[in-house]
């Protein structure tokens, strides 16, 4: 179980680690070195998702190791408070950012069109702080759009195991 505190309230999350391994264990390292404490979620879209793990406030992003391999073939679905790790057009590309569906975005698992987007954890309390997030008023900051005008901290994660 992962805890992320923020500074609209907790979410508790289990991690895929049977499914996406290298994704949870990827994740479990920024937990460890508290490369997550003070970043805020960066990109909020109502009714799609909520994206953090990888700015300050400021909109400085951090630098991160090595990207990773996708484990979105691994039968997980970017359903409704599923996590899932974001990356850029390259399929291999993801490292720290992440993000928490807010619908069933069945257009970012993996099939023929798309390698997908990897699935690795699931919201187990704390879905009304995660909707809560996801009503934030947005707007433009550091050439970056839908960023919460009111910064949304993510003030530490923890796992408890």
């Amino acid at each position: 179980m992962i805890t992320i505190k923020t500074n609209h309230g907790e979410i508790k999350a289990k991690l895929f680690d049977e499914k996406a391994p290298i994704t949870c264990e990827n994740f479990r390292q920024y937990v460890a070195d508290g490369f997550f404490n003070g970043t805020i979620f960066h990109r909020v879209i109502p009714n799609f998702m909520i994206q953090g793990g990888g700015f300050e406030a400021d909109m400085n992003q951090k630098p991160t190791r090595t990207t990773i391999k996708n484990e979105a073939d691994n039968g997980e679905k970017n359903r409704r408070g599923t996590f899932a790790m974001a990356r850029t057009a390259a399929v291999d590309s993801a490292t720290a950012q992440f993000f928490i569906n807010l619908g069933e975005n069945d257009f970012l698992n993996h099939d023929d069109r798309d390698f997908g987007y990897a699935v690795f954890a699931e919201v187990t309390e704390g879905m009304d702080v995660v909707d809560a997030i996801a009503g934030v008023a947005t707007g433009n900051k550091g050439g970056h759009g839908d960023v919460p005008l009111d910064a949304v901290t993510i003030q530490e994660i923890t796992i408890d195991e």
